[in-house]
């Protein structure tokens, strides 16, 4: 699968990355004095960090949503395999977090077992051993030392709070088990604003890795000194350094200059740039037009903005003040780019979304009058995969539950574009799958469905759409006695002539019909629903894909 490609690749790179610091590094020439000292474990503390390096120079990238809009857009002419990429952002911004925890943990332990032998050199006052003698070098003016702890009276735990490298590097540890503990899924879910907040501690993360090699605890030989102390020649004579008649001059070592600030200074200057672009459009007045109370508690707000221009499946940053002034929630906008508004509809599921419902009125009987409603601020809009729906002959739409929210706004704009009778239209066949677990997700969907359905009767365009929908968590048994006592021409449950189907869907039956109904043809299959799903979905493309049918895979991310 792609994800498993990207995760490769990457890994890929992480490895040329380690192998190249391990081979290009002088700390690891077999008899440098710097291995000799740290036992090898000083490599497993640089080769991570260089990785270390790498991954956050990666890791703010694909959170910048203007500059993936923008690099969407561009590329989009050129290559539309390539444009998808960009639509596994998070996908790729998880991968690399992964690695950046990884690396972490293995430059921690390498760094322990470093700091245990720099300890164990100083208790060890026998100047028989090199790790004593090399202890001792620089303890008159402190400049050329290679040990760090420079007495036996300390301890690794005073060293860690006392430099600029222990105190960042607990500073940068602690900040990063925060963030990626509260990215589960169980907390993203159900505690957002814990998520969100503790993200921000990367600003705390990334002023600690900048500085974190600051005070050049690290040190390797010097270039000069390698001329007079040849550590293959020396580290065997190390009682006679410096003494007359020895070819073997005192070694000095020096730490190298901070290197991170060269990774990440870059991404740090987009993302700011990202941030105020956002800033400047959160100021842009929004007004909202109408608030529409659909049951089971969703919200849908019309709104418009001077200057907002849409495509189909884009979707939009909200922000209510009134709420809250730092969280901002990703909503998929469901109005279509021929209408003079643009909408979202809003589930009603934590905190933030019921108290934007209680301030638009939700929980009012009376209409909540316009002056009352509460300001927003939108971010937006971001292009998503279904943007190149109109590119496929033959389109499949699958939703799961809210997941529909992405093609109400195809559909809506595929009859406006049929009515208009828009030559431009590429698209001769949609096949439209709703899932849903029960009958309340249906009702706030249905008003749409049939109204499409009319007009398309009305216009005898019924042939150009195929919508199936399912519930999944009723059986045959229950349904078989619902429509017994509910007889009628339209489904008593969405009211729709097309009748309800019960159970999941038998995808490699469908997949076999559209590939015998539409040979020769590139079949462009588009979810926006759970993981499972889209494993099951994937997994079919590839299967029923052949030389006269092609099924192209994309997935919404959010």
């Amino acid at each position: 699968s792609r994800s498993e490609t990207l995760h490769l690749v990457l890994s890929v790179f992480q490895i040329l990355i380690w192998r190249d610091e391990e081979q290009y590094s002088a700390w690891l020439h077999p008899a440098s004095l710097e291995r000799l000292f740290s036992q090898k474990s000083l490599p497993w503390a640089r080769a991570p960090a260089a990785c270390l390096n790498f991954n956050c120079m990666l890791i703010l990238l694909p959170v910048c949503r203007n500059l993936l809009s923008f690099l969407r857009g561009t590329i989009q002419c050129c290559s539309r395999t390539a444009a998808r990429q960009l639509d596994r952002n998070l996908t790729f911004h998880k991968l690399v977090a992964y690695m950046i925890a990884f690396h972490t943990a293995v430059h921690i332990i390498a760094h322990l077992f470093n700091f245990e032998f720099f300890m164990d050199a100083q208790l060890n006052r026998n100047t028989s051993l090199l790790t004593f003698v090399l202890s001792e070098i620089g303890n008159g003016d402190n400049a050329a030392f290679l040990n760090p702890i420079r007495t036996n009276e300390t301890n690794p735990t005073i060293v860690m709070f006392t430099t600029v490298a222990g105190l960042t590097g607990v500073a940068i540890t602690l900040a990063l088990i925060l963030i990626i503990t509260s990215s589960m899924e169980v907390i993203r879910r159900s505690y957002f604003e814990v998520f969100w907040y503790t993200h921000h501690l990367f600003i705390i993360f990334f002023i600690g890795l900048v500085f974190h090699g600051y005070a050049r605890i690290v040190r390797g030989q010097t270039v000069a000194s390698l001329d007079t102390n040849k550590p293959q020649n020396c580290s065997d004579k190390f009682e006679d350094w410096g003494k007359n008649g020895s070819n073997c001059a005192v070694p000095e070592f020096a730490g190298n200059p901070p290197g991170t600030w060269k990774w990440v200074l870059g991404p740090m200057i987009l993302y700011v740039c990202e941030r105020i672009v956002r800033i400047y459009r959160s100021h842009q007045k929004v007004v909202i037009t109408k608030v529409v109370m659909h049951p089971s508690k969703t919200l849908e707000l019309q709104m418009k903005r001077k200057g907002f221009s849409m495509e189909v499946g884009q979707y939009v940053f909200i922000q209510c003040p009134s709420v809250s002034r730092l969280e901002w929630h990703p909503f998929t906008l469901t109005s279509a780019p021929e209408e003079d508004y643009f909408s979202a509809h809003i589930r009603i599921v934590g905190d933030w979304t019921q108290a934007l419902y209680e301030a638009c009125g939700g929980d009012k009987n009376e209409p909540q009058e316009a002056w009352k409603l509460p300001k927003v601020a939108i971010d937006g809009p971001f292009g998503t995969a279904s943007e190149d729906v109109f590119r496929y002959e033959v389109v499949m739409l699958v939703g799961a539950g809210i997941g529909v929210t992405p093609f109400a706004s195809i559909l809506k704009s595929v009859w406006y574009k049929r009515i208009q009778n828009n030559q431009d239209v590429f698209t001769k066949k949609i096949y439209f799958y709703w899932l849903c677990p029960e009958t309340q997700a249906f009702e706030w969907f249905a008003d749409l469905l049939q109204s499409l359905e009319g007009q398309m009767t009305e216009k005898n365009m019924m042939g150009f759409l195929s919508y199936n929908i399912y519930l999944t968590r009723w059986k045959e048994q229950e349904a078989a006695h619902f429509r017994v006592h509910h007889e009628a021409e339209n489904d008593p449950i969405t009211g729709l002539k097309q009748k309800t189907f019960y159970g999941k869907p038998n995808w490699d039956n469908e997949f076999t019909n559209i590939t015998s109904q539409h040979p020769r043809s590139k079949v462009g299959v588009f979810l926006c629903g759970p993981p499972q799903l889209a494993t099951s979905l994937e997994k079919q493309c590839m299967s029923h894909s052949a030389a006269d049918v092609k099924f192209i895979f994309n997935k919404e991310n959010f």
